[in-house]
């Protein structure tokens, strides 16, 4: 793999691949996490494209790429809510885990061990291209979020989820969920890395995409889960139109 994927990072998740599906192992902060980006996802795509939210399948005929899809924590549901979904990870293991775990649960997930600019040259383009959590661990992130919305369908959806360069997510993203709670492994993230919401923003619109929405999600200590907020201190997604 070359382009924008950083061979470290890829090695740092890769050794740790085995462990995706396990809610009490090293992804738990993910699983915990997963419910309200599910919830957030659903309600942009159903408003975008005029689907029925609470339908039991309402992205019947829509494509849909998961990139860095890790172990498929989010390819699954979204698979499961109708899309004709496409995984895709550097990591060869995280693919081997993810096709593992959807062949088991008996659902059609197209998985590939391959690079946004490797979809971009096979002339790939998806209705939706969820961006989680991975603009923080690539080589270059300009060069990456152009290949990502080379692969967005004209009048297409894209959602881009990352950590704010703050103190404040320094203290918690970084010191405290890997360092006191050990929520993460000591390693998983590099502050120097983190990218403040107008920096991403101003990259997206330079490769031709048109900003909706800027979201904050926020940990709350005293349910012990997460929430939308206005908060996009530490975590943020933004949703974006090709």
């Amino acid at each position: 793999m070359t382009g924008t994927v950083d061979s470290a990072e890829v090695a740092k998740f890769s050794a740790i691949a085995a462990e995706w599906w396990d809610p009490a192992g090293k992804f738990a902060p993910l699983h915990k996490f997963n419910p309200v980006r599910l919830a957030f996802i659903r309600q942009e795509a159903a408003a975008h494209f005029s689907k029925e939210a609470r339908a039991l399948r309402p992205f019947e005929g829509l494509s849909l790429l998961d990139i860095g899809c890790g172990g498929g924590l989010l390819s699954e549901p979204m698979a499961r809510l109708g899309f004709a979904v496409t995984g895709a990870d550097a990591s060869e293991r995280n693919i081997g885990t993810a096709a593992a775990h959807a062949a088991q649960s008996g659902l059609a997930i197209s998985y590939r061990a391959a690079t946004a600019e490797a979809l971009v040259a096979e002339g790939l383009s998806f209705d939706v291209v969820l961006n989680m959590e991975v603009v923080e661990h690539v080589a270059d992130v300009d060069a990456y979020l152009a290949a990502c919305t080379a692969l967005v369908k004209p009048g297409g959806l894209t959602l881009v989820a990352t950590l704010n360069k703050t103190l404040k997510s320094l203290a918690l993203a970084k010191v405290g969920a890997e360092y006191v709670l050990n929520w993460l492994p000591r390693g998983t993230h590099d502050w120097n890395r983190f990218i403040p919401p107008a920096e991403l923003k101003a990259s997206l619109e330079k490769t031709g995409l048109s900003i909706l929405k800027t979201q904050g999600v926020s940990f709350n200590p005293l349910g012990w889960d997460w929430k939308l907020s206005a908060d996009t201190d530490v975590n943020y997604m933004i949703v974006a139109r090709r």
